[in-house]
């Protein structure tokens, strides 16, 4: 929940940057952000890696649910590098004033790209819950390479907000 504050944080800074046309933000501050972002989100999903298993039978004792759990989050968690860097970014061109990028990278990276290959993995290739799991984590690290991309063009800095 943190990455998302300070998500809407950049979002909140970046606006007033381009009004008043103050400094290098947007091309310097933009992608600090997203890497502080992303080394804190990293840690975390370094901790859950390693303690997945303790995690877990915080919530369940059933060695079935647990096995499902542990899977999850070590799935989930390894991805975390990128989920942060992604949630930055994406908050950025919105506070560019370019609400739409972000609507089309959510629409092609989740129920173009995430959706389809969730279920792919999950049935035709035959990996059940863990294609559900994998494909959570490929789409939100898609979804960080996509907005990087679409940022250092920077289409977003010709829009008036």
């Amino acid at each position: 929940m943190r990455v998302l504050w300070f998500a809407n944080a950049v979002n909140l800074v970046l606006c007033p940057c381009l009004i008043f046309g103050i400094g290098p933000f947007p091309e310097l501050g933009v992608p600090g952000a997203a890497l502080g972002t992303t080394i804190g989100r990293g840690s975390v999903g370094l901790v859950f890696l390693f303690f997945a298993p303790f995690l877990i039978s915080i919530f369940t004792s059933d060695p079935e649910v647990a096995q499902y759990g542990v899977r999850s989050l070590r799935i989930v968690a390894a991805g975390f590098f990128f989920y942060g860097y992604g949630m930055v970014l994406t908050q950025a061109f919105n506070g560019a004033g370019d609400t739409w990028t972000p609507t089309y990278i959510a629409l092609a990276v989740f129920w173009c790209w995430e959706i389809p290959l969730a279920w792919v993995l999950a049935h035709p290739l035959g990996l059940g819950p863990t294609g559900v799991f994998t494909a959570a984590a490929v789409g939100f690290s898609t979804l960080a390479f996509v907005s990087a991309s679409i940022f250092r063009l920077g289409h977003w800095k010709t829009k008036k907000v």
